[in-house]
């Protein structure tokens, strides 16, 4: 029992340190990935979204909808394709380490255009 502690732990650490670096490299201070809420909200930011768009994370169903969009945002706003944000989707602790510690630059919202950074 300790044993799957201590693996859930590391694992928990792994994921922040990735969000960590994903805030950073957006211009972001790294500390806001691990406040839950606003770290959504910064990720809206992020990604070019509205700001209002995170009580949608709050209604079922949609929710699901908007995670996928964001998604999207998300992996286009550092210059990936649609199919990392699948990987983000359905590999959330091993994508946002690649995308934080690799070489993914980040050039912008996407929900905006991007290109902006």
């Amino acid at each position: 029992m300790g044993s799957l502690w201590i693996l859930y732990v590391a694992i928990y650490v792994l994921v922040v340190a990735g969000w960590w670096m994903i805030f950073t490299k957006a211009g972001q201070e790294g500390w806001k990935a691990i406040i839950p809420f606003y770290n959504l909200y910064i990720l809206l930011q992020i990604v070019g979204r509205e700001g209002w768009w995170l009580i949608l994370f709050f209604i079922p169903i949609v929710n699901i909808v908007v995670y996928v969009v964001v998604s999207l945002d998300l992996a286009k706003s550092f210059g990936r394709s649609g199919w990392f944000a699948v990987g983000l989707i359905f590999l959330p602790v091993i994508c946002p380490l690649i995308l934080g510690f690799g070489d993914a630059r980040y050039v912008g919202p996407a929900a905006k255009g991007g290109q902006a950074a």
